[in-house]
């Protein structure tokens, strides 16, 4: 008796073996993707867009009805906003603090970094965790410890509790440390042979040729300093030393009626972040994703 096969139902096909898409399947979705990540940038940027018309508007332009989304480049706004408050030293004072702390959380980073990557000693692997583990404490649970410290400490309402608590970075630790393991071990024998110390190996070496991480730490250290809100209005109360997130709450209560004067002023305490993020925004890639290094575990 003969039996007759039965030619396998396309459900039972592997995936390789099905027929691929249609051209106007795949335009179909690639069109799809694309419409969604417009839409998603359009629903994320609008809110920017909007202060940035309503900073340049003139004074019955941001009351106009329909509203106006274009900009009419007002600048009055500004110009009162700059020369009428304290404006510049809010700038300054949040430009010394985080210039400062950027450039204490490299040279911590990269130290504990590379000790962690090439220096042998008992523990480096417990220090690593423990490292690990710090990230994952949120960090209002150590704001009243922290408060006492400092009160005891003498340095509440000064520019050094603004800075040093924030000199050390976890996240520019094991960073750091995944990059300089990607190194060749042969520049640090050379180095080594040479008689060079570990800091001048750290700063002609070690930091050139991991620039894309060098990047990436001072741009999000210089980012998170800027925009400190919570730990200024806590350990500061004179405007002298605040910087400039804490303005802008004052702001708020100064201009509450008066958007253009509110808006020109985030306007220009947003300007400097963004300036920096367009222009080191490649750098910033490859320093998260790994690039140019190949980032190691």
């Amino acid at each position: 008796m003969t039996q007759t096969r039965q030619a396998p139902s396309a459900a039972a096909a592997p995936p390789w073996a099905r027929a691929p898409r249609s051209l106007s399947a795949r335009l179909a979705i690639k069109t799809f993707r694309w419409a969604a990540v417009v839409a998603i940038a359009v629903l994320f940027a609008f809110p920017l867009y909007w202060i940035v018309v309503t900073a340049f508007s003139s004074h019955g332009g941001v009351y106009a009805i329909p509203p106006n989304f274009i900009p009419s480049f007002h600048t009055d706004a500004f110009t009162f906003v700059v020369t009428h408050t304290a404006w510049l030293r809010y700038m300054l004072n949040t430009v010394l603090i985080s210039v400062t702390t950027v450039f204490l959380v490299i040279a911590s980073s990269a130290m504990a970094g590379y000790a962690l990557a090439e220096l042998r000693f008992r523990g480096a692997g417990f220090f690593f965790f423990l490292v690990l583990g710090v990230m994952m404490l949120p960090t209002q649970a150590l704001l009243i410890p922290q408060y006492a410290e400092a009160l005891h400490l003498h340095l509440l309402n000064s520019y050094v509790i603004q800075i040093l608590p924030f000199g050390a970075s976890t996240f520019g630790i094991i960073l750091f440390r995944q990059f300089f393991k990607t190194l060749p071990r042969e520049y640090a024998e050379a180095a080594r042979i040479a008689g060079v110390s570990h800091l001048a190996y750290i700063r002609k070496v070690a930091l050139p040729l991991s620039r894309p991480a060098v990047v990436t730490v001072a741009l999000l250290t210089f980012i998170s300093s800027w925009n400190q809100f919570q730990w200024p209005l806590i350990m500061t109360s004179s405007h002298a030393i605040q910087p400039i997130e804490i303005a802008l709450s004052h702001y708020m209560q100064t201009y509450e009626a008066n958007w253009r004067k509110l808006t020109s002023a985030v306007v220009l305490g947003l300007s400097p972040i963004v300036i920096l993020f367009l222009v080191f925004q490649r750098h910033l890639v490859a320093g998260v994703a790994g690039r140019d290094a190949g980032v190691n575990s």
